[in-house]
């Protein structure tokens, strides 16, 4: 599965394409499948997102979760400071940092 992640202009906050708009939450992400590179495009054109990038994930029971470590750890915040983390959709996320 492919999902698109990458930085809102206006506040800096890691974001996750939902199918429709941006999220703050990695649990909405859709996978874009082969539409991907189409979709950065129009949503870089429209300067709503910054960096934006194509990734890995896996579908579980518990949600859409990237593949990678660095992108897990982007999902939720500093993994040092449990209290400025962003609160999953899944209070289970945690579990699934490393």
């Amino acid at each position: 599965m492919k999902i698109l992640t990458g930085n809102d202009l206006k506040s800096g906050a890691v974001i996750w394409w939902d199918g429709e708009n941006w999220s703050l939450h990695v649990d909405a992400a859709a996978d874009v499948g082969i539409h991907g590179e189409e979709i950065l495009a129009r949503e870089e054109a429209l300067r709503r997102v910054n960096v934006p990038y194509i990734i890995d994930g896996e579908a579980t029971a518990d949600g859409v979760r990237p593949a990678h470590i660095k992108d897990r750890v982007r999902a939720l915040g500093p993994t040092v400071r449990p209290d400025l983390t962003i609160k999953p959709l899944n209070a289970q996320a945690l579990d699934w940092i490393i």
